[in-house]
């Protein structure tokens, strides 16, 4: 039985939010889990009366730098209070603005969806509206382009075709990367909405096809809930390749070479009833109006000490981080609730990690924040 989360701790002082770690699950170990708490000083105000529309990417580099992808969705009326701003925006780990770029005539179309650093400290974008993979230089360079703008893996190269999920030069909604630790091989899941693409798809470092594969489905797996996409991609110091099998609300383990290893569970937690005739409930990403139909696992990520002890999901439908034992896949506990105020979710779904522990969480739909968790102890 999962224990009540520790309390919420406001001084009026510092408003700080505290949000501890729920105790692990019946029959899982207890160890030395990371507690969270949300740092409400980061990032620092932004400059020149910028807003940020969705959070369309978090990702760290080599100095605990963090970018952060701006969809720059805003309404009239934030336009009139302020500024757009840039698409591109670099922090330093106490959350000052350092760096901003991106030109909208040269960044993909539609909306950004994944950022990554690679080993050379570049900066690999995606976005949900084209069909290409960017890589660009640490101040904003295009470096590299997988594909043609505007062109997209489908039978007649736009988004109305029939996604052919065979491109070897193009995508159909690509939605996150990965980079294999060991040769800078690029992994690429294409596939952000039912009807596209359902791949990873493998390139070399210079962007030349190598392979791919589709999501695993056992024989009895069938019907609506089994429905097949990709919208992330990860690969741990093992060389083992996950991705989020959204819709049946797990993540599935791959070897490099795309042979299927297991699925890991990521439940979805029922905390209120409600009449789908309602007010307030619109169609999830699947046009379904019932409870978890978002789907859970959307964005998975590591901890930085050399064994990787620690995987940390975004729960979406849960509105949570989940934080899992790499080795045995178990889920210890998780931080964060629904909810606007500090520390609460409002559509959770990019999360980053930098070297000391902190995790980076970037919210979509009305969220439209970046908000950085830090270490306060342990469980």
């Amino acid at each position: 039985m999962k224990s009540k989360p520790n309390s919420l701790v406001l001084t009026a002082a510092g408003l700080t939010l505290a949000f501890g770690v729920s105790c692990p699950r019946t029959g899982q170990a207890q160890g030395d889990m990371p507690r969270y708490e949300v740092d409400p000083s980061w990032p620092k105000p932004l400059p020149d009366h910028w807003i940020t529309g969705m959070i369309g990417g978090v990702c760290v580099d080599a100095q605990d730098h963090v970018f952060v992808l701006n969809r720059r969705n805003l309404t009239d009326h934030e336009l009139d209070a302020g500024s757009q701003a840039p698409p591109v925006i670099e922090f330093d780990p106490e959350g000052k603005v350092v760096n901003s770029w991106g030109d909208p005539d040269v960044l993909p179309l539609g909306s950004l969806h994944s950022c990554m650093v690679d080993r050379d400290n570049n900066v690999w974008l995606t976005a949900v509206g084209d069909g290409i993979v960017q890589k660009y230089s640490h101040d904003g360079k295009l470096l590299l382009q997988i594909g043609k703008r505007s062109v997209v893996d489908s039978s007649d190269g736009t988004l109305t075709g029939k996604a052919l999920n065979s491109g070897h030069t193009a995508f159909f909604r690509p939605s996150g990367i990965a980079f294999d630790p060991k040769n800078g091989d690029i992994y690429i899941s294409d596939g952000e909405i039912l009807g596209g693409n359902h791949r990873v798809a493998v390139f070399d470092r210079n962007g030349q096809f190598l392979r791919q594969w589709e999501p695993h489905r056992a024989p009895d797996e069938t019907g609506d809930a089994w429905r097949v996409l990709v919208v992330c991609v990860a690969m741990d110091n093992d060389g083992n390749v996950y991705t989020c099998d959204r819709p049946a609300h797990r993540l599935q383990v791959f070897d490099k070479m795309g042979n299927f290893k297991k699925n890991i569970p990521i439940p979805f937690e029922p905390r209120s009833q409600y009449s789908t005739a309602g007010p307030g409930h619109s169609p999830s990403a699947w046009g379904l109006i019932v409870p978890g139909g978002w789907g859970t696992a959307v964005a998975v990520s590591f901890s930085r000490d050399p064994g990787q002890r620690f995987m940390f999901v975004t729960n979406e439908d849960d509105e949570q981080i989940e934080i899992l034992d790499r080795a045995t896949a178990r889920i210890l506990g998780h931080f964060g609730r629904g909810g606007h105020q500090l520390g609460g979710f409002t559509h959770a779904h990019h999360i980053a990690v930098d070297s000391k522990g902190n995790i980076y969480v970037g919210e979509v739909s009305t969220g439209e924040r970046v908000q950085k968790f830090k270490i306060v102890g342990t469980s």
